[in-house]
């Protein structure tokens, strides 16, 4: 498996953001705008919106048109383990866990179905290093 945050530096990476939205009080409003605007091809997951940054949102991860190279979660710890099942169902083995969205449960989780996965770093950090930016 690759280091996830090695995957950042990959022309090809696209990221689905479960828990993209438009309120600019939340990290899922900030990360979605900054890893638009460095140039990642980027899909905003929420359930209770149509768009993000003027961009289509996706109810749910299998409605994605192309399965993303990483799955960012922004969302309570509760709502990250439903994600997480879903996830390993379409086998999206590659999951970044956003500080917050972290619990010793989805830790175990992450674990116990080994996952490729980040956790209590800042995607929007570690993809500064991204070649060509």
């Amino acid at each position: 498996m690759n280091d996830i945050a090695t995957l950042l530096h990959r022309d090809d990476t696209t990221v689905a953001i479960v828990g993209a939205t438009d309120d600019p009080a939340k990290y899922g409003s900030v990360i979605y705008r900054d890893l638009k605007r460095k140039g990642f091809e980027v899909y905003a997951v929420n359930p209770n919106r149509d768009t993000v940054d003027g961009d289509p949102a996706y109810q749910s991860l299998e409605a994605l048109p192309k399965k993303p190279t990483i799955v960012n979660i922004v969302v309570p710890p509760s709502v990250a383990l439903q994600v997480l099942r879903k996830a390993g169902e379409l086998g999206l083995w590659n999951v970044w866990v956003q500080p917050g969205a972290e619990s010793p449960e989805v830790m175990t989780y992450l674990t116990e179905h080994d996952f490729n996965y980040l956790a209590n770093s800042c995607i929007m950090v570690q993809s500064r290093m991204r070649s060509g930016l």
